[in-house]
């Protein structure tokens, strides 16, 4: 049976939208210094990814959630904590990637992110099958169950529905802050997986928002709305009169879960249109264009140039870890794709410039 979410367009929903669009206008038009937005994105991506893993229990701070993905720290003890947080943190960039490519969501997509929060973030991470058995939802305290999810044989099913309705919801014109709220939620019924499906549910609607033109040139944190009061969040979420999936879930009028995720997203946008227009009256030129061209890596080794005028590929090697030869392919693709210049072109000791194109970037 088809998946068709029962919901009503409430004027709070409408008064929320209008809202949500007006912040995203005015981000929109608003001059940011690159350098600025940089930095602006850097700390939405730091806050939702120490957000959502504190959702799920996870202990590390802001600062040290910072300094795990900064690769500064190691935290004895932790070492399950700093995973979620680097497969978090590497889940948002690919969120990122498929945005920038534009194709519908697919199931693949979904599983591949799942795989990353997972996987702690490792590049070779594999989609992630759907789970093969029955899992339930305990209150951490008494341990009662609050919710019994669709059986395993059911779930690819509804997940494949779930991606058909996204499909056809954007043809219909439903609006994409309604649709992500909405795919939240389903994610989170169906609960394809034994673990990690908060995280992937919120990453599921991050991708809905950046398809739909909805990004705010990726300044935003709904994760900190909802870790501001989990018990709300919690609470907006359990709909139905049953735990049982079976027993009325499946059915239910999920206008009140709307209510709430258009509410948070309208006050997380407009909280962006408030830091940005603070770094818009600073009068520099918006140089998000020149951003957006750049992929994950190559926005992280601006920062390389903020302290030199060239780098090497021993540079790029300690930045990520990689292997020379690997450091010295990337440095090869990214000069032949114009993000680099080669400044010396001496076989062991070749540096690289930044292209010119790129060079406000620094500023």
């Amino acid at each position: 049976m088809p998946f068709e979410p029962k919901f009503s367009f409430t004027a709070r929903i409408a008064t929320d939208l209008m809202r949500i669009e007006g912040a995203r206008q005015a981000v929109v038009h608003l001059p940011i210094t690159a350098s600025v937005l940089a930095t602006l994105r850097e700390t939405a991506r730091l806050f939702s990814t120490h957000y959502s893993t504190m959702i799920e229990g996870n202990r590390l701070t802001q600062e040290q959630v910072s300094k795990v993905i900064g690769k500064q720290e190691h935290f004895p003890g932790r070492e399950r904590d700093e995973k979620e947080v680097l497969g978090y943190y590497a889940a948002l960039e690919k969120v990122e990637q498929f945005a920038r490519a534009g194709e519908a969501v697919t199931e693949r997509q979904v599983q591949l992110l799942h795989a990353l929060v997972m996987a702690g973030g490792r590049a070779t991470a594999k989609p992630s099958p759907y789970r093969d058995g029955q899992n339930v939802i305990r209150d951490s305290r008494s341990r009662d169950i609050v919710y019994m999810p669709p059986e395993a044989k059911d779930v690819s099913g509804l997940m494949g529905d779930l991606i058909a309705w996204l499909k056809s919801s954007e043809r219909a014109g439903l609006p994409s802050p309604v649709r992500a709220g909405i795919a939240h939620y389903q994610f989170a019924t169906i609960h394809p997986y034994y673990d990690g499906n908060g995280r992937t549910a919120r990453l599921l609607t991050t991708l809905i928002l950046h398809l739909g033109a909805y990004d705010l040139k990726g300044l935003y944190s709904l994760e900190e709305y909802y870790a501001r009061d989990l018990t709300a969040y919690y609470e907006a979420l359990t709909v139905g009169p049953s735990h049982n999936y079976y027993l009325g879930r499946a059915e239910s009028d999920l206008t009140g879960w709307v209510e709430y995720f258009c509410r948070g997203t309208a006050e997380s946008f407009e909280n962006v249109r408030n830091r940005a227009g603070e770094a818009a009256r600073l009068g520099a030129r918006d140089a998000s264009a020149q951003l957006r061209q750049l992929d994950p890596r190559q926005r992280k080794v601006l920062g390389l140039f903020r302290g030199s005028d060239t780098i090497t590929s021993h540079d790029v090697e300690r930045l990520f870890k990689l292997s020379r030869r690997t450091a010295r392919d990337l440095l090869s693709r990214w000069s032949q794709e114009g993000f680099l210049t080669v400044a010396d072109p001496a076989k062991k000791s070749r540096k690289y410039g930044l292209a010119g194109l790129f060079q406000g970037l620094l500023r």
